[in-house]
């Protein structure tokens, strides 16, 4: 069977499951049955080593109930998995059972080992007689392999603004790896006027977190991008609430601990993340790194939970002295610090910081004023300042920044110091567009096309929805800026609106 064939089957989803044999599984014992099928979640794989990944799936034959718990019985149930070197199933690698339980709304979580570095692997479930779709994933490369990687950053998709039509278009690439960098999905209650309804209410509760995940997971689109590729996936704010900090709710509101600690525990429920990351009240530990081989570490960030509060009154397009405060943190002292001692023990060919907000200095203010956006980097001058430092005089050879949040396209240079078009360049930042947020969107916009001049390390801006692509071989990076002209209605093709290339020790977007 060719690669492209195994590929596009997974692409195809439940649809293909009637070919597949079914043989593979051991007898289940036998217990009162689900009603209903528990797949409709779709299946998902993450956190790739040289050894393994993180198969997840989580049974909700009534996925919008609104108990949050997908309509299945208050009792532990025994799910099957195998995985296998092709896509019939007729040469299976490893199998075992797990069991979902509902304290994890059936959630699961299997962490494999011993498989071969390097290598694609099929897999699926099957849980009181009924058979997952089966996904696609990928073992990362053995240490010191210098092997090339195509992969595709995504972030910020509201089904109420739209389809999720570029989920597919990502699939269709057949990525090696896909980065998740944030908003996931979103917390607001239905607006009126959308393309799509969201479920609920405004999510505070963990019924409510639980089943607002459960309708997006139902989307096909968003379950064919998991289903090929192993994921990396850290959130941003609307996984909990617009614009939180650390314990400050972007807005006020009563026991925003106990709505961070559901929020979190909704998060792990429903991605393919290892137990390392399980919450602890409310909090979780996500920063983490990962290795591609030799070819690609990826430093993967979490800008939410121990950043200070957003200086200027979080106001868009101010600026005020706060910002500059050396006390104020994006990252918190231990995670800068564990970043920055990954800088100076760097073996890779390319250093990739996975993360949420915009890291490059922007003045979104045309004139002699500045205006900034606060809770970006540029609310947190110094932690920046630090990291750039601390990249631009280690092992690091080739630093990438890959960013989400802000609904547009963007591609930067970093420099040395920030405002300064003159001093070094250190790396290079890849942002890319929302998968819907924002709807269809243009090209251009006004207003940032007044303050593209006054920004001359920003090489790249569309106001489209899409996702970025990315080539990393040992001696370059290709981007491609990936677009939709619509997402108001499901279908729309997607092309290359630019690329640049970045290559070996150039920090530069040619």
């Amino acid at each position: 069977m060719s690669l492209s064939l195994s590929r596009r089957a997974v692409l195809r989803g439940a649809a293909g499951l009637a070919a597949v044999p079914l043989l593979g599984f051991a007898a289940e014992p036998r217990r009162a049955p689900v009603p209903g099928d528990p797949f409709t979640l779709g299946v998902a794989s993450g956190e790739p080593g040289p050894d393994g990944v993180v198969l997840w799936t989580r049974l909700a034959p009534r996925p919008l109930a609104d108990d949050g718990l997908g309509g299945m019985p208050a009792r532990a149930v025994d799910v099957q998995w195998e995985v296998a070197s092709d896509e019939n199933f007729a040469r299976i690698e490893q199998r075992g059972s797990v069991i979902a339980t509902p304290e994890s709304a059936h959630s699961v979580h299997v962490e494999l080992a011993g498989l071969r570095p390097g290598t694609e692997y099929f897999y699926r479930f099957r849980a009181n007689g009924a058979v997952s779709p089966s996904g696609r994933t990928r073992t990362a490369p053995a240490p010191g392999a210098l092997t090339a990687l195509t992969m595709c950053a995504a972030s910020c998709s509201n089904l109420e603004q739209g389809w999720f039509t570029a989920y597919r278009r990502l699939a269709e690439d057949h990525p090696d790896l896909v980065l998740h960098l944030g908003d996931y999905q979103y917390e607001y209650a239905a607006r009126g006027g959308g393309v799509r309804v969201p479920v609920g209410p405004e999510t505070v509760t963990l019924a409510d977190y639980r089943q607002r995940y459960a309708q997006y997971k139902t989307d096909p689109d968003l379950q064919a991008a998991h289903a090929v590729a192993p994921w990396l996936a850290v959130f941003d704010d609307h996984e909990i609430a617009d614009n939180w900090a650390d314990e400050v709710p972007g807005d006020p509101q009563p026991d925003f601990p106990a709505r961070r600690a559901a929020a979190m525990q909704a998060y792990f429920e429903n991605m393919p993340l290892r137990s390392t990351a399980r919450p602890r009240g409310a909090g979780m530990r996500m920063y983490r790194r990962v290795h591609w081989g030799a070819t690609a570490t990826f430093h993967m960030l979490d800008t939410r939970q121990y950043r200070s509060d957003q200086p200027c009154g979080d106001t868009f397009g101010s600026d005020c002295a706060d910002r500059f405060d050396p006390g104020r943190t994006m990252t918190g002292g231990a995670q800068e610090r564990w970043l920055l001692n990954g800088f100076q023990q760097s073996r890779a060919r390319w250093d990739i910081l996975g993360q949420q907000v915009f890291f490059a200095q922007v003045d979104f203010t045309p004139g002699p004023w500045r205006g900034v956006n606060p809770d970006a980097w540029d609310g947190y001058v110094a932690n920046r300042d630090r990291i750039v430092a601390g990249m631009a005089h280690s092992a690091v050879r080739n630093g990438v920044v890959l960013t989400g949040d802000v609904h547009s396209h963007w591609a930067a240079e970093v420099h040395e110091r920030a405002g300064d078009p003159q001093s070094r360049r250190v790396a290079t930042e890849l942002v890319t567009t929302s998968i819907s947020s924002g709807g269809d969107g243009s090209d251009m916009r006004d207003d940032v096309a007044a303050i593209l001049p006054e920004n001359p390390h920003i090489r790249y801006f569309s106001n489209r929805r899409g996702y970025v692509r990315a080539r990393v071989t040992p001696d370059e990076l290709r981007a491609d800026f990936r677009t939709l002209p619509y997402v108001t209605r499901p279908g729309a093709p997607a092309e290359t609106a630019a690329s640049f290339t970045v290559p070996d020790r150039v920090p530069r977007l040619l």
